[in-house]
């Protein structure tokens, strides 16, 4: 595939703003879900098939991308931040992976049925077993904060390279190179 090297390739873009709307998605209904009983069971039935297609699309997303080198970070970048980038990156594919697979886990493990809707019902992944179930609570909890984190990192840093550096990191995952827009309109 001939492209820019300086931009992510198109799947890539989309998924990550797909997965980042669901991912936004998916922190504040958890938030809404444990503060309100009147909306808890909609927002239930939302959570599980949400959490479940992040998990389907980071799959897709780290297969792409072990397919496709993402763009160079910039040679001025300090080696410190390169290293942040690099690692948030990766800390970011093990949080998608992990939150929906802590979820089904938990649920497994309280003997709560995996509806995701249509009468589709997923296998559970472990026994029942309600400590293992209050542990993987706890920890499906825990990993939100510090996806919540994260994503406030990732856009801090994001807002930094365009604002301040200026050096087309933002751009390189917010369009692609001019060539692949042009035939996309085409």
């Amino acid at each position: 595939m001939n492209r820019d090297a300086g931009h992510f390739n198109l799947l890539a873009r989309v998924l990550h703003w797909l997965m980042a709307a669901m991912i936004l998605a998916m922190l504040f209904v958890g938030v809404t879900m444990v503060a309100s009983l009147h909306w808890r069971p909609m927002l239930i039935d939302l959570h599980r098939p949400l959490g479940i297609a992040i998990l389907l699309l980071v799959l897709v997303r780290l297969y792409n991308r072990l397919r496709h080198r993402p763009p160079p970070l910039p040679a001025d970048l300090p080696a410190w931040q390169a290293a942040a980038a690099h690692a948030s990156h990766w800390v970011l594919y093990g949080l998608m992976l992990a939150m929906p697979l802590v979820g089904w886990g938990m649920l497994s493990a309280g003997g709560y049925p995996i509806v995701m809707g249509g009468g589709v019902h997923l296998p559970a992944i472990l026994p029942h077993n309600p400590a293992l179930y209050a542990a993987l609570r706890n920890a499906h909890s825990l990993l939100a904060y510090v996806l919540f984190a994260t994503v406030v990192m990732h856009l801090s840093a994001a807002l930094f390279h365009l604002w301040v550096r200026r050096d087309g990191v933002f751009q390189a995952m917010a369009k692609g190179p001019e060539k692949e827009r042009n035939d996309d309109a085409g």
